[in-house]
C-alpha cells in the first residue's frame, strides 16, 4: 500500500490528489479522440500554487509543438506509440512518489525538487492536453482520432464531472417540496432532467401522491363497476323473462274504456307492440307480436289512429287494426265530389248529416282559399276542387273546421307547387281557377294518366273558338251528373241538352264556373301538359277502355256500337 491509500491495482484515484482527473475538466475541453495539435493547447491549473500556472503553461505548449512536429517527422506510428507507452509509465512512477495532502488542501513536505520532478513529469507527458476519456485506435492515420460515441450503438459520452449529481441523502429527500409545475426539461434553477419526467431527489414525494391516486381511481372503478353488474342483471333478468318466460297477455275484447292510439309510419311490429303495451291495450308487446305473426293480415297494419278498447288480448288488437274501416283516418279518393266528402267528415267523426256541409258554407272565406278561388260567382261550391285527395289521420281533437282546413291548405301548396296561376294564360285560360274546372272534367271523364293527356286536348281543342262542329260546348255527361248529383252513363240526352244550368256543357258554352271534383295529381299534370293530338272526340263503348277520334264521323261509328251495346245489356244479351 502507498501512502495514497490504494495499490498498484485499478482502485479509483483519491480526490484530493492534485493530479484527480476531475479537477482539470474545463469548458475548453478538446473534442473527445483527437489531440489538439493546431488548436488551443489546454490549461492545467495547478490547485496549490497559482504563480507556477504560467511556466506550466508555456512548457506544455512548447511541449506539444515539438511533439507534434516530431509525431509527424516519424515514419513509423508503432515506434511512437511504444515511445508515448513508456514516457507514460514514467509519469505514472513520478506520480506515485507526489507527496500527499491533508483533508485542506494544502501539500505535506512539498519542496524545490518535487516541484521540478512534477515539472519534468508534465514535459514528459505525450499525452499531456489530450481528453483523458479518449482512446486512439492503432489503426487510424497521424493526426486522426476515431470519435467512439458517434455510431448508434455506442453507449453516451461521459457527463463533465462539475455537472455531475449525487443522490441525496433521504432525510433531505423528505423535506423537498413536491414537484415543480415547470415544464418536463428544465427549471428555474438550471436542474437538468431525469428519466420519467421528474427532478433528481423528487421520487418519494412523487411515490405518495401516485398512491393516493391509485386508492381514490381503485374505489371509483369499483363503484362504476358494481353499477354496471347490478344494471346488467337486472336488465338481464328483464330480457330474459320477456324471451323465456310466459308470454303475459289478456283475454277478450277489452273493457268498455276506448283510447286513441297512434301508430307512426314505417314502425315494426315490435314497436307497435310497444305502443299498444304502454297505452294499457295490450299486456305486452309480445303477445301483440304472436298475434299479428299469426294472422295472415298481421304485417299489413297501416299507420294512422285506432280507436282501441283497454286490456285486449293480443288477437283482439290484430283483428281490429288489420280492418282498414277501423282506421282512424279519412282518405279522400282523386275526383271525388265534395258532397261525398262531407259525410265521409260526418261518418268519420260521428257527426249528424249536413254538419261538415253546412259549417263549409258558412266558414268558406275563413277556411284558407286563395284569392283567386273566388273568381266566379256563379261557382256552387267555392271549396269545390280544393278538397286536396289524399288520407288523412284523425286526431282526438280533430273537428271538421281542422279537417277542411287542412285539406284546403294542402291543395293551395301543391297548386303553388304546380304553378297553375303562371300556366293558366299559357293554356289559353282566364284564371288560375279554370285550370282546375279543366282538371276536374279530366278526372272525371278520363280513366287514366293517358286518357287525362288526351281528354285535356279534346277539352282545349272545343274550347277554341275555331271549333264549328260543337261550337264550342265540351258536352260533357259529368257536368250534368254534377247538377244532379248522380253518376249515371244512361240518361235523357234531350232533357240534358235542353237543361239550363251554368254547369250544364250540353246546354252553355265554354266550362262551367267552377270544378265539379277535387282533381288528382295525374289529372292535374296531364291537363298542365296536354297531349296535342289533334282530339276532339271520345267514348267508351266497353266502360272501360276510352276511345279517341279527331273527326265527327268517326265519332258517330263509335257512338253507334256504344249505344248497340248498351241495348243487348238490357235485353240480357
Amino acid at each position: 500500500m502507498t501512502d495514497y491509500g490504494r495499490g498498484h491495482g485499478s482502485e479509483p484515484w483519491n480526490p484530493q490528489d492534485p493530479l484527480y482527473g476531475d479537477q482539470g475538466w474545463t469548458a475548453h475541453q478538446t473534442q473527445q479522440g483527437q489531440v489538439p495539435y493546431g488548436g488551443d493547447p489546454q490549461q492545467y491549473q495547478h490547485p496549490l500554487d497559482p504563480q507556477h500556472q504560467d511556466l506550466q503553461y508555456q512548457q506544455q505548449a512548447q511541449f506539444q509543438q515539438e511533439y507534434a512536429q516530431q509525431y509527424q517527422q516519424q515514419p513509423q506510428y508503432a515506434d511512437q506509440q511504444q515511445q508515448a507507452y513508456a514516457m507514460q509509465h514514467a509519469q505514472g512512477q513520478q506520480l506515485q512518489q507526489q507527496p500527499s495532502y491533508d483533508g485542506q488542501g494544502q501539500a505535506q513536505g512539498w519542496d524545490g525538487v518535487h516541484e521540478q520532478q512534477y515539472v519534468a513529469a508534465v514535459q514528459t507527458d505525450p499525452y499531456a492536453g489530450a481528453d483523458p476519456y479518449a482512446q486512439q485506435s492503432a489503426t487510424v492515420y497521424p493526426g486522426e482520432a476515431p470519435d467512439l460515441y458517434a455510431t448508434p450503438e455506442a453507449f453516451p459520452p461521459p457527463t463533465p464531472p462539475g455537472r455531475r449529481h449525487l443522490e441525496p441523502d433521504p432525510a433531505e429527500a423528505e423535506e423537498e417540496p413536491e414537484e415543480s409545475p415547470l415544464p418536463v426539461g428544465g427549471g428555474a434553477d438550471g436542474d437538468e432532467p431525469v428519466p420519467g419526467g421528474r427532478r433528481a431527489g423528487r421520487g418519494k414525494g412523487g411515490k405518495k401522491k401516485q398512491k393516493k391516486r391509485s386508492g381514490t381511481a381503485c374505489l371509483v372503478a369499483a363503484v362504476v363497476i358494481a353499477a354496471v353488474v347490478g344494471g346488467g342483471g337486472y336488465y338481464g333478468y328483464g330480457y330474459l323473462k320477456d324471451r323465456f318466460g310466459a308470454t303475459e297477455d289478456f283475454a277478450g275484447e277489452g273493457t268498455d274504456e276506448t283510447v286513441d292510439v297512434e301508430i307512426p309510419k314505417n314502425a315494426g311490429l315490435g314497436q307497435m307492440g310497444r305502443i299498444l303495451k304502454e297505452a294499457g291495450v295490450v299486456a305486452s308487446a309480445q303477445a301483440f307480436v304472436d298475434a299479428a305473426n299469426a294472422n295472415p293480415k298481421g304485417k299489413s297494419i297501416q299507420p294512422g289512429i285506432y280507436p282501441l278498447k283497454k286490456k285486449m288480448s293480443g288477437t283482439a288488437a290484430v283483428a281490429l287494426m288489420v280492418d282498414p274501416s277501423k282506421l282512424a283516418v279519412i282518405t279522400i279518393p282523386e275526383g271525388a265530389r265534395n258532397a261525398d266528402v262531407y259525410k265521409m267528415i260526418d261518418k268519420k267523426l260521428g257527426k249528424p248529416d249536413g254538419t261538415t256541409r253546412e259549417i263549409a258554407a258558412r266558414e268558406s272565406k275563413n277556411l284558407g282559399l286563395p284569392a283567386w278561388a273566388a273568381s266566379n260567382p256563379k261557382v256552387m261550391d267555392p271549396l269545390e276542387g280544393f278538397l286536396y285527395p289524399m288520407r288523412y289521420d284523425l286526431k282526438k281533437d280533430s273537428t271538421p273546421e281542422s279537417l277542411l282546413k287542412q285539406m284546403v291548405k294542402n291543395a293551395s301548396d301543391k297548386y303553388a307547387e304546380l304553378g297553375v296561376e303562371g300556366k293558366a294564360k299559357e293554356l289559353n285560360l282566364e284564371n288560375p281557377l279554370q285550370v282546375i274546372t279543366v282538371a276536374s272534367l279530366v278526372n272525371a271523364e278520363g280513366k287514366n294518366h293517358d286518357d287525362f293527356r288526351k281528354m285535356a286536348e279534346v277539352v282545349y281543342n272545343r274550347l277554341k273558338k275555331t271549333n264549328d262542329v260543337t261550337n264550342q260546348k265540351l258536352q260533357f255527361d259529368s257536368t250534368y251528373n254534377y247538377i244532379k248529383g248522380q253518376s249515371e252513363i244512361n240518361f235523357n240526352l234531350k232533357e240534358a241538352q235542353a237543361f239550363d244550368h251554368p254547369y250544364n256543357t250540353h246546354f252553355v258554352k265554354g266550362l262551367p264556373p267552377g270544378p265539379i271534383d277535387n282533381p288528382g295529381l295525374d289529372a292535374l299534370t296531364a291537363t298542365l301538359n296536354p297531349d296535342h293530338g289533334g282530339w276532339m272526340f271520345f267514348v267508351s263503348v266497353d266502360g272501360n277502355k276510352t276511345t279517341f277520334t279527331k273527326t265527327y264521323d268517326e265519332h258517330l261509328k263509335l257512338v253507334a256500337e256504344f249505344q248497340e251495346r248498351q241495348a243487348q245489356k238490357k235485353n240480357g244479351g
